[in-house]
């Protein structure tokens, strides 16, 4: 257990590490966007250099705003698959548990059966 948040220690390495993957998928991104905003200036050849600057934080902004998208999108959807995979498992889980007692109940009734007869 950790002294100031009373978890046990796995859950709490594996929410620090969650939350360094973050960082560093966040910090990818601000850099993917940036060098994707320098490759779309780098062809205004024309424009000044202040204008070019101001197309190169629009474009990495809009990058990232496109990223951060898509990243919620696919969030929600692994919500929703969990929702749906955690119900199957449930009904699954309710169907053996059916088989097994019927199973158990049968036995019961055969070996009654078999003790009575004999």
């Amino acid at each position: 257990m950790t002294a100031m948040e009373g978890l046990p220690v796995d859950l709490d390495l594996r929410a620090f590490h969650n939350e360094v993957e973050g960082h560093l998928l966040a910090a990818a991104a601000h850099e993917e966007a940036r060098a994707a905003a320098a490759r779309f200036a780098a062809r205004l050849e024309r424009l000044p250099e202040a204008e070019r600057e101001e197309v190169e934080r629009l474009f990495a902004a809009e990058h990232l705003a496109l990223a951060r998208a898509s990243w919620q999108r696919t969030a929600q959807r692994g919500q929703e698959l969990r929702g749906e995979y955690e119900a199957v498992y449930r009904r699954l889980r309710a169907r053996l548990l059916a088989g097994l007692l019927l199973g158990c109940a049968l036995l019961a009734a055969v070996n009654l059966v078999v003790l009575v007869s004999v």
